[in-house]
């Protein structure tokens, strides 16, 4: 992880105004008591995540970086990673989620928990405490489950939450296992709080009946005030869901979504999206912000915002290294750098992303074309060769009868095919 500045931005005269400016609050408990609270002695919170996929993804992402925020200001977090609600899961809108066995949970939780820890410190005396709510759950028997947290729930209450009623009103229904998840995340909170003495939680808006849960209990049970923060689910401006590149989820494992991907989805940004991004997803300065939103709308061309918000959040999630891997492999496949150079996992990485065809030696250039789909015709691409206009591997293309020669190609086996400067297609020795 790139460092992140220390502190909080000094333009700022709490951390609550920022965290408001930045868009990450969606909706709360008391604002001007959590405006106390955030700004005085620090304090324990937490963010749970339930094992329900191998990684992380970018949803996810907005509670790491909200909970980073609050550990630079000098609170102490909490990770919490589901071992047993990641055995039942929240539920979803529409339909019920397919329970994954016990053994693929308990791989999962490791991924996560490892996941977790590259965007929280360990350090200092607020360093970030790992749990597993398996640890106070398995112990419990269902009897003493319901006699001790199931008896300050009311049916009529939790049948409010908007994730049950929203199931409610579906075909699928809901069951019971999944209608209880929200008891046992309020008894999570609850835990937290005579353990460690926690006094906050955050999580998506999405979340906010099940953050409640831990509040409502906790004040039933202990008679004690605590908080819950709801951060906003991002959307793109034209409505659509965020996080997701050709339909599916953009993940934080590098072995499922590629620094290279990862990069590109951010330097992809739309640009009436791209100030909000920088606001959520880095620690760049209000200023530097307010810089960037001015470039975006006088100087859109010149992609600057969304520079460096793809190296921001890519440096953040894959270090600057790989970061920098992706920029260059993204520069060569444009002409702008030498493709030979670049290792073998990021050049893979770059060309999964492209058109793909693969070819025998002494394929005719011009039928490559067709093939990837950069011209319709063999007569087309004779004269997109003529004028000039053909690549390979950034090596103009210069007689119309030219055929694809293993000798150009990278590592015996790779080639880029482009046209003009934008159009590019991968191809493989076959």
């Amino acid at each position: 992880m790139t460092p992140a500045p220390q502190g909080n931005d000094p333009s700022f005269e709490s951390l609550w105004d920022e965290l408001v400016w930045r868009g990450l609050v969606h909706v709360s408990t008391d604002a001007e008591a959590l405006r106390k609270l955030l700004d005085g002695d620090p304090v324990t919170y937490y963010c749970g995540f339930d094992p329900t996929a191998p990684s992380l993804h970018l949803g996810n992402l907005v509670q790491l970086l909200f909970m980073r925020r609050l550990q630079l200001a000098g609170h102490k977090p909490l990770g919490l990673v589901g071992g047993s609600t990641g055995l039942i899961g929240d539920p979803r809108p529409t339909a019920e989620r397919t329970l994954n066995a016990k053994e693929t949970v308990e791989e999962w939780v490791g991924y996560l928990r490892a996941q977790i820890q590259r965007f929280l410190s360990a350090e200092g005396a607020n360093g970030v405490r790992m749990v597993n709510n398996l640890e106070w759950t398995a112990p419990l028997s269902a009897i003493d489950f319901l006699r001790e947290i199931g008896k300050h729930y009311r049916v009529g209450s939790m049948l409010k939450k908007e994730a049950v009623s929203a199931r409610l009103n579906s075909e699928e229904g809901i069951s019971y296992t999944e209608f209880s998840y929200q008891i046992l995340q309020g008894f999570d909170y609850l835990q937290l709080y005579r353990t460690y003495g926690c006094v906050l939680q955050t999580g998506g808006s999405d979340q906010w009946g099940n953050l409640t849960s831990g509040t409502d209990l906790i004040r039933r049970v202990e008679g004690v005030g605590v908080h819950a923060i709801g951060t906003p689910l991002i959307t793109n401006s034209d409505g659509t869901k965020f996080g997701k590149s050709e339909g599916n989820a953009v993940w934080l494992d590098s072995a499922l979504v590629s620094p290279y991907a990862f990069y590109q989805f951010w330097i992809n940004t739309d640009d009436a999206d791209v100030v909000t991004r920088l606001r959520v997803f880095t620690f760049l300065s209000r200023a530097e912000i307010e810089r960037l939103a001015v470039v975006v709308e006088s100087e859109p061309f010149k992609r600057e915002g969304q520079k460096r918000l793809a190296f921001e959040v890519t440096a953040l999630v894959h270090g600057v290294a790989a970061t920098q891997a992706a920029i260059n492999a993204s520069a060569a496949l444009f002409g702008q750098g030498d493709l030979a150079s670049l290792d073998e996992h990021t050049l893979a990485a770059a060309l999964a992303e492209l058109p793909q065809v693969t070819a025998a030696p002494g394929t005719p250039v011009a039928q490559l074309l067709v093939d990837a789909g950069l011209t319709k015709s063999l007569g087309e691409s004779r004269r997109a060769i003529d004028q000039g206009g053909v690549y390979i591997n950034n090596a103009v293309v210069s007689v119309s009868d030219a055929s694809l020669e293993t000798g150009s190609l990278i590592g015996g086996k790779h080639a880029v095919l482009r046209r003009g400067k934008k159009t590019l297609a991968a191809i493989t020795l076959g």
